[in-house]
């Protein structure tokens, strides 16, 4: 099942947080759209070196993951010199290792919707080098 949306580590760990100031904006966006998200291993990583503290936590997060609503997506060793020109062309936002896999997977997976808690950066982030992700939630929390 192709995936229809990227998600990050922010969003995911909003969700799965009641006491999360984006859990209410993140949910109601992540219930309109379409399953799987997609997202990346460095994602995934920065998802669990968050949650480890809490074994509920770090539970509800498999649970997340595995209920297929995302989607993880493969990056070969041949593609990683393309995320490192990403990671240098945003060096002034600064752009980390996880975002700047996103933003490959959206131009190789030809998407454009995020969800994510790093507005302003993924308004800044263009696909290809033109197109603007639609970053979701729309409404940040007061």
């Amino acid at each position: 099942m192709a995936a229809n949306f990227l998600i990050d580590t922010g969003a995911i760990l909003a969700l799965l947080d009641r006491t999360d100031r984006w859990n209410k904006p993140c949910i109601l966006a992540f219930q309109k759209l379409r399953l799987p998200a997609l997202t990346s291993e460095a994602v995934l990583a920065e998802v669990f070196h968050l949650a480890h503290r809490s074994r509920t936590q770090m539970e509800t997060v498999w649970k997340f993951i595995r209920s297929g609503a995302v989607q993880l997506a493969t990056i070969e060793n041949s593609e990683l010199s393309q995320i490192q020109s990403l990671m240098i062309r945003y060096r002034d936002t600064p752009m980390d290792f996880a975002d700047a896999t996103l933003v490959f997977l959206a131009q190789r997976e030809s998407l454009s919707v995020i969800l994510t808690v790093d507005q302003s950066e993924f308004h800044t982030y263009r696909v290809g080098s033109k197109r603007r992700f639609h970053v979701l939630p729309e409404q940040q929390p007061r």
